[in-house]
């Protein structure tokens, strides 16, 4: 079943469509910081952008600032410049078959640098259920289940499961690349469930493949992953990478929680 944007898993455990933030009070026809209370929440997609913010504070230090939109309760209006992921899609994309990943997605436009590309929809899972479903999985199934960890600077971590094997959207069909050219934000709108928002890394061309980096990692900056090295038992249940880039690590990226007993 195709669905723009998320919904609420099987479970019940979370609504993301649920509105729980406050909204701002600007009566201008788009917001501006610092006036705007959305915006003093985190970064903003005004001035060079996300893209570079991202960059410089992974390449400074471990955590960067969250990334909040205008939401349903907001006084401004729909042109509001900090409403974009919850736009949708707005470029031309294309499932086609690639020779040895299966299916994937590729722009046929050009996008520039920092835009915004799809979000990655389905349901929206609590960890038992997301746990369940992965266990249910043969190893020869694909499996769309992402485990999004945001990790709070009191050490505290947010855990967001999203499956689209049964609803989702165009985002289930994008491909793993050790060297990537979207990545992955967190953004959020009407609550605190995210949406899993990808961004354009660098300019890409019409007709090249779309990919990001299923371990989190941005540009592959050192320490930018919270994946651990998987001890050798454990290749036999990961799947392999053909992604051909130069820093390809053979196997897609392997997270053992969901499988590991609790």
């Amino acid at each position: 079943q195709y669905s723009p944007e998320s919904v609420a898993g099987a479970d019940g455990e979370l609504d993301p469509t649920e509105v729980t933030f406050p909204g701002c009070s600007c009566r201008s026809r788009s917001c501006a910081a610092p006036a705007c209370p959305c915006l003093r929440r985190g970064h903003s997609y005004s001035s060079l952008g996300l893209l570079l913010a991202q960059e410089q504070e992974q390449q400074e230090q471990p955590f960067s600032r969250p990334v909040f939109e205008c939401n349903s309760l907001c006084c401004c209006g729909e042109g509001c410049q900090n409403r974009l992921v919850q736009r949708g899609l707005r470029l031309r994309l294309q499932v086609f078959r690639t020779q040895r990943k299966g299916w994937g997605v590729r722009a046929l436009q050009p996008v520039p640098a920092g835009s915004f590309v799809c979000e990655y929809a389905g349901e929206v899972l609590g960890f038992a259920e997301a746990r369940r479903r992965i266990r249910a999985q043969s190893p020869q199934e694909p499996n769309y289940i992402i485990a999004v960890r945001e990790h709070l600077h009191d050490g505290r971590v947010m855990e967001t499961f999203v499956d689209p094997t049964r609803v989702g959207n165009v985002g289930r069909f994008l491909n793993h690349s050790c060297e990537p050219n979207l990545f992955m934000v967190p953004v959020r709108v009407d609550s605190m469930v995210p949406k899993l928002a990808l961004f354009a890394a660098a300019d890409i061309a019409a007709g090249e493949e779309l990919t990001y980096d299923y371990s989190g990692r941005f540009r592959n900056f050192p320490g930018a992953s919270r994946e651990h090295k998987a001890v050798e038992e454990e290749n036999s249940l990961r799947k392999p990478c053909y992604c051909g880039s130069r820093t390809c690590a053979s196997f897609l990226p392997w997270d053992s929680s969901l499988f590991s007993t609790p």
